[in-house]
C-alpha cells in the first residue's frame, strides 16, 4: 500500500519542488553536465588500472597508463570543485529566491489569513525549511541523476568484464532496492512530521517569549517550558522513527553491496583458476564493485534529502498560497491619475483618492453604509448593519463594553478585514473601487498595544512619512513629550529601539509620533493615551485636539478624558450601534452609557 501511495503522491509533489529549481534550470543543467562528466572520469579509472596491469604482465611501459591516470585524477579533481562551486552558489539563490518571494507575500498577505497563524511557525518557513529546500533543490536533484548515471554506468562496465559475475552483483542490488522502496515512504513521513513539530515549537517559543514578563509573575516558567518543550519532544520521536529507518536502509544498503564484493571475490578466484578471466580483469571488476557504494550510499543520502526537501517545499508554498491583499481597486482605472488629481484644503496636492476640492466640505470623509463583518467564516458577525458617518473634522469617540465590535470597525476601516454585508465609503467613493493602499494612504493608526517595528527611532517614525524632515521629526517627538527622552539617548534618532529600555507609554507615544507625522485625513486611536501618565495624556490630547481641527479623529475609548472631549460619542453593543451623540446627551439619554461611565468611575459632575 506504502509503494502504490508514494508512487501516486511522487509526481505532484516533485512538482512542488521543481517549482523552486525551475529558475535556475541552465544552472542545473550545467552542475548535472559536470556531475556526469566527473562520473565518467570515475568510471574510466577502473580500465585504466587493468590496462597497468596488463602492461606488468606484458612487459610493456606504464608510462602512458600511469599517466592517464594521473590525467584522470587532476581532471576530476578540478570538475568536482567547479561542479560544487556551481551547486552551491544555486543552493544559496534558491534559497534567496525562496526567502524573498514568503517574506513579500507574508506582508503582502490579508490580515486575518496572517494572524490566524503563530508568527514563530511562520519565521520557521522563512529560515530552516528554506535551508532544507536548498538541500534537494540544488544538491539532491544532480546527486539522484548523478548516482543512477554512475551506478549504470558501473553495471554497464561490468557486465563488459565479465557478464557471470555482473550477475552475482545485480542480486544484491536488487536487495538493496527493494529496502529503499518500502523504507523511503515511511522516513518521508516522519521527517515531515518532525519539522511540523519545528514549526509549532517555534511559534510556542515566539509567544512565551514576548510575554516573558506576564510568565515569570505567575512562576509559570517550568509550566510554559513544559508546553514548548512537548512539540520539542514530538519532533524527535519522528526524527528517531526517521533515523532508524535511515538505519536500516543504510545498513541494508552495505551489507548488500559488502555481500556482493565477497561473492564477487570468490567466484571471480574461481573464473581466474579456470582461465575463464584474467587477473587484471577480476581487479578492475572489484574496483567497480567497491565502487558502487558510492553511488549506492549517494542515491540513499539523495532520496532521503529529497523527502525531507520535498515536505519543505510544500509547507512553503502552503504559506505562500495565503491570500492576498488587492494590489489595486476593481474599478479603478487608469483615468484616475489623470482626473482625479485634486488639492486638499491646506492647498497640497493630493493623489487619485484625495479630491477633497471636488466634493462637499461638511461630506462625512468615512461612511458606513448597513455593514456587516465576521472575522473567521463561518463566525458570528463581529459588527451587524452598522451605519456610521465620520465627519471630515472632529472627534468621533468609540464606547462600549468588552466585544461590542468597536475594534473591528477599525479594522474595517484599514482594510484589515473585508465586510460580509453593506458598504464602505471614502470620500463618496466605494472601498471595493480602491485598493488597500489607496485608502491607508488617507489614515494613520495608533494600536493599544503598540509593538515596536524593527529599527531605530527613526525607521519608527518615517514608517508613516519616508521623505520627513529633521525638523519635522523634532516638532512631533515635542508635541508627544519626547524630545527630552530622545535627546538624552546615545545616538538619538539613531538608537535601535531593539536595545533601548522603552516602556509601555513611551511606545505609545512613538507610535502618535509616527501617526501625527503622516498628517492624515482619519487618525485612527485604538485606546492610543492607556499607559500614559497624567502630564502626558493631557499633551497627547492637546495634540489630537489640534489634529481634529485639520481632519477626522476616531477612538476607541475606554477613558473619561477621551470621550468628554468628542464631538461625537458613538456606543456600540453586540456589534450594533446603539445610541451616538454628546457626552451630556447620552448621559441623559442612554443608561449603557451611563453605566460605562460609572463603571470606569467617571465622575458625571465633571461633564
Amino acid at each position: 500500500m506504502k509503494r502504490s501511495v508514494a508512487s501516486v503522491t511522487s509526481a505532484p509533489r516533485l512538482r512542488v519542488l521543481w517549482s523552486f529549481a525551475r529558475p535556475h534550470r541552465r544552472t542545473l543543467l550545467h552542475g548535472l553536465a559536470l556531475a556526469l562528466v566527473a562520473s565518467a572520469l570515475g568510471l574510466a579509472t577502473p580500465m585504466v588500472t587493468k590496462q597497468v596491469l596488463d602492461a606488468l604482465g606484458d612487459g610493456a611501459s606504464l608510462a602512458g597508463p600511469v599517466a592517464a591516470l594521473l590525467v584522470l585524477l587532476v581532471a576530476g579533481g578540478a570538475v568536482a570543485y567547479r561542479q560544487w562551486i556551481i551547486l552551491g552558489a544555486m543552493g544559496e539563490r534558491v534559497v534567496l529566491d525562496a526567502r524573498e518571494s514568503l517574506v513579500r507575500h507574508l506582508l503582502r498577505a490579508a490580515v486575518p489569513g496572517v494572524t490566524r497563524r503563530p508568527p514563530g511557525e511562520l519565521v520557521t518557513r522563512v529560515t530552516s525549511d528554506t535551508v532544507l529546500l536548498r538541500e534537494a533543490a540544488a544538491e539532491s536533484l544532480v546527486g539522484l541523476v548523478n548516482g543512477a548515471v554512475t551506478l549504470v554506468g558501473s553495471l554497464v562496465l561490468m557486465a563488459f568484464l565479465d557478464p557471470v559475475l555482473l550477475a552475482t552483483t545485480l542480486v544484491a542490488i536488487c536487495l538493496v532496492a527493494l529496502a529503499f522502496v518500502f523504507l523511503m515512504p515511511g522516513i518521508a513521513h516522519a521527517q515531515e512530521r518532525a519539522q511540523e513539530h519545528v514549526g509549532g515549537l517555534g511559534g510556542t517559543l515566539e509567544g512565551a517569549l514576548r510575554a516573558i514578563r506576564t510568565v515569570k509573575s505567575h512562576r509559570a516558567e517550568e509550566r510554559m517550558a513544559d508546553r514548548i518543550l512537548a512539540d520539542a519532544r514530538a519532533s524527535a520521536e519522528h526524527g528517531v522513527r526517521a533515523v532508524r529507518r535511515e538505519a536500516l536502509a543504510w545498513t541494508t544498503a552495505w551489507t548488500g553491496v559488502n555481500l556482493a564484493i565477497i561473492t564477487v571475490l570468490a567466484v571471480g578466484a574461481w573464473r581466474v583458476g579456470q582461465g575463464q578471466l584474467e587477473v587484471s580483469g577480476l581487479i578492475a571488476f572489484l574496483l567497480y564493485a567497491f565502487a558502487l557504494m558510492e553511488p549506492v550510499t549517494e542515491l540513499s543520502q539523495n532520496v532521503t534529502s529529497l523527502q525531507s526537501g520535498i515536505a519543505a517545499a510544500e509547507r512553503i508554498r502552503q504559506t505562500d498560497a495565503l491570500p492576498l491583499e488587492e494590489r489595486a481597486g476593481r474599478a479603478v482605472t487608469a483615468q484616475r491619475t489623470a482626473a482625479s488629481v485634486g488639492v486638499r484644503g491646506d492647498g497640497a496636492r493630493t493623489d487619485g483618492v484625495r479630491a477633497d476640492d471636488v466634493r462637499a466640505d461638511d461630506a462625512p470623509v468615512l461612511l458606513f453604509r448597513d455593514v456587516t463583518a465576521s472575522h473567521a467564516p463561518g463566525t458570528p458577525p463581529a459588527v451587524r448593519g452598522v451605519d456610521l458617518a465620520v465627519p471630515r473634522r472632529g472627534h468621533l469617540a468609540i464606547v462600549g463594553p468588552s466585544g461590542a465590535g468597536k475594534t473591528t470597525l477599525l479594522s474595517l476601516v484599514l482594510r484589515f478585514l473585508e465586510p460580509t454585508g453593506g458598504e464602505l465609503l471614502l470620500d463618496g467613493r466605494p472601498y471595493r473601487d480602491l485598493a488597500p493602499a489607496d485608502v491607508r494612504a488617507r489614515l494613520a493608526y495608533v494600536e493599544q498595544d503598540t509593538p515596536v517595528v524593527p529599527g531605530t527611532l527613526r525607521d519608527n517614525l518615517l514608517l508613516a512619512r519616508p521623505d520627513a524632515t529633521e525638523a519635522e521629526l523634532r516638532a512631533v517627538l515635542r508635541d508627544v513629550r519626547l524630545d527630552e527622552r530622545v535627546a538624552a539617548l546615545d545616538d538619538g534618532l539613531d538608537t535601535p529601539l531593539a536595545t533601548a529600555s522603552v516602556s509601555g507609554g513611551e511606545r505609545q507615544r512613538v507610535a502618535l509620533a509616527r501617526a501625527l507625522l503622516a498628517a492624515p485625513d482619519v487618525l485612527l486611536l485604538d485606546e492610543a493615551t492607556a499607559q500614559l501618565d497624567g502630564l502626558t495624556e493631557a499633551a497627547v490630547h492637546a495634540c489630537v485636539r489640534a489634529r481634529a481641527r485639520d481632519g477626522a479623529v476616531v477612538t476607541v475609548a475606554h477613558r473619561l478624558s477621551t470621550v468628554v472631549d468628542a464631538d461625537t460619542i458613538v456606543v456600540m453593543e453586540n456589534g450594533r450601534v446603539r445610541a451616538q451623540g454628546g457626552h451630556r446627551e447620552l448621559l441623559a439619554t442612554d443608561e449603557l452609557y451611563r453605566e460605562l461611565v460609572e463603571s470606569l468611575r467617571m465622575d458625571a459632575g465633571i461633564a
